[in-house]
């Protein structure tokens, strides 16, 4: 009975397991401002004024707009069929993408790496100090991510998917929620007033070495701040 009991709660601990956490915070949760779920702009006109962004203003961001831009990368939303949904579908609701805040200068929030934890809509310090000239010349010195307030950076946990659908999960699915995700954060910064960028050339060794996830692929940095200069891509 005893062996039972013990097989039991293994399998209860096993199963109750949030997936999408794989580190373990460098100190407690900061709770983010609650994600508003209406605004003033539509989401017509966010399609249509939408741009890419690489020149910054030097302004910082405050910890409400942080708050939204993450929301919208994947936050929680109403629950679905399938269990909780977020901001973002994802093939079979496994939602296999992390997300990460590199803040260098967000108003109310001291510089460094954060991994977003959806559930709590949190942030989880995993290191101090500006990594942003880091990143930067991970990705072939790109200026837009050194001069951006904040950059979000995604990556995926492959085995996710692949445990469901094989390789064509690793070679489409994955890049498929990637893109969803991306196109929010794009249209959420345009109806803050802020502009974004995506991101893909870089160095896949050492963005894992800055996120310090070795089984994590990186898809995505997402420079956000307050636009400087327009261009229409």
């Amino acid at each position: 009975m005893r062996i039972l009991s013990a097989v039991l709660l293994t399998l209860v601990l096993f199963f109750s397991a949030d997936l999408s956490s794989g580190q373990e915070p460098a100190g407690d949760f900061i709770k983010l401002p609650s994600p508003e779920v209406k605004g003033s702009v539509s989401v017509e006109e966010a399609i249509d004024k939408r741009i890419s962004i690489r020149d910054f203003s030097g302004e910082g961001l405050s910890l409400e707009q942080v708050s939204q831009l993450l929301w919208a990368a994947g936050g929680a939303t109403s629950d679905g069929i399938t269990g909780a949904t977020r901001a973002y579908p994802s093939a079979g609701g496994l939602y296999p993408l992390e997300i990460y805040l590199v803040a260098g200068n967000v108003q109310g929030l001291e510089s460094g790496l954060y991994r977003y934890e959806w559930r709590k809509h949190a942030l989880i310090p995993l290191e101090k100090g500006d990594l942003r000239e880091k990143l930067a010349r991970a990705a072939l010195s790109q200026r837009m991510v050194r001069e951006a307030p904040a950059v979000i950076v995604v990556a995926a946990k492959l085995e996710y998917t692949v445990r469901r659908y094989g390789q064509r999960g690793a070679e489409r699915y994955v890049s498929m929620d990637a893109g969803h995700l991306g196109e929010n954060v794009h249209l959420q910064a345009h109806s803050l007033g802020l502009g974004a960028v995506m991101v893909g050339a870089f160095s896949d060794k050492e963005v894992k070495g800055i996120i310090g996830r070795k089984d994590e692929m990186p898809l995505y940095m997402i420079p956000v701040g307050k636009p400087a200069l327009r261009g229409k891509q």
